[in-house]
């Protein structure tokens, strides 16, 4: 069985299962993905988040603002975090972060908010998803200032192994998607290599960056099965070792996910 650990079923473009979100998780059923990971991005997907929880036993979710979801005069607030945190389907935190790809001039404005989202990590006791993306110092920082003591994970992960392997001694898990089979990402598959069998995670971050053979077209939770048998390719082992570790791996890193199987 495979984990879809990263992704957004809420944001799905259907036309290819005739608008029905049914037909797209049933399809990624038949091909052996048993749980997936809606993720939270603001304040206004919330509850379309919880509400899939609530329609799929196999779907659970997170709460939080994505960094390039945060608007500077409305910030999210603590008391707004752990309120929808207590969902029972909510089971992680994020996703929240740093992106100064796209705005480097916000970068005071993601800090505060991904120190709000670690803070609510480290009164929950729930795990963090961090997405990270140019800015690998500050990130570092300030996840080693949080010290939390659970496990997180950088997902979507396109960094060096320098980076992969600080948050590797902080105890993240690394997750990695349908990049990592793109034709330039040599350096990503070098990680992809090194990371730790026990701290692997694989994701689509669907709707967005389909794999080889889908690149250039809307992703579907069911090819998180090309990430992983691109990956135990890679690694040298077979798509079930990789399967049954990265849904080991899942358990792991999210106790209160309702993984069955």
């Amino acid at each position: 069985m495979l984990v879809d650990s990263h992704c957004h079923l809420d944001r799905l473009d259907l036309t290819a299962h005739d608008g029905s979100l049914d037909a797209a998780l049933d399809a990624a059923r038949a091909r052996g993905v048993g749980h997936f990971l809606c993720i939270g991005v603001s304040a206004d997907n919330a509850s379309a988040v919880k509400s899939l929880t609530e329609r799929y036993a196999d779907v659970d979710c997170s709460i939080g603002v994505h960094p390039l979801d945060l608007e500077p005069t409305s910030q999210p607030a603590l008391d707004w975090l752990l309120s929808e945190l207590q969902h029972p389907h909510a089971v992680a935190i994020g996703e929240t972060g740093l992106d100064y790809h796209y705005e480097p001039e916000a970068a005071e404005l993601q800090q505060q908010s991904f120190r709000l989202h670690l803070e609510a990590a480290r009164l929950t006791g729930k795990p963090v998803i961090v997405h990270t993306r140019e800015a690998r110092a500050d990130t570092l920082a300030l996840l080693r200032e949080a010290s939390l003591p659970q496990a997180g994970v950088l997902h979507c992960f396109t960094e060096d192994w320098e980076m992969a392997r600080a948050a590797l001694d902080l105890g993240f898990y690394i997750s990695l998607s349908g990049i990592v089979t793109f034709r330039n990402a040599d350096s990503l598959r070098d990680v992809a290599r090194q990371v730790p069998a026990d701290r692997l995670l694989v994701e689509t971050d669907s709707p967005y960056l389909a794999p080889i053979p889908y690149r250039g077209k809307a992703n579907l939770p069911q090819y998180v099965r090309e990430v992983a048998e691109f990956l135990a390719q890679l690694r040298g082992v077979s798509f079930e070792q990789l399967a049954e570790q990265t849904t080991a791996n899942f358990r792991s890193l999210f106790p209160l996910a309702r993984v069955r199987g």
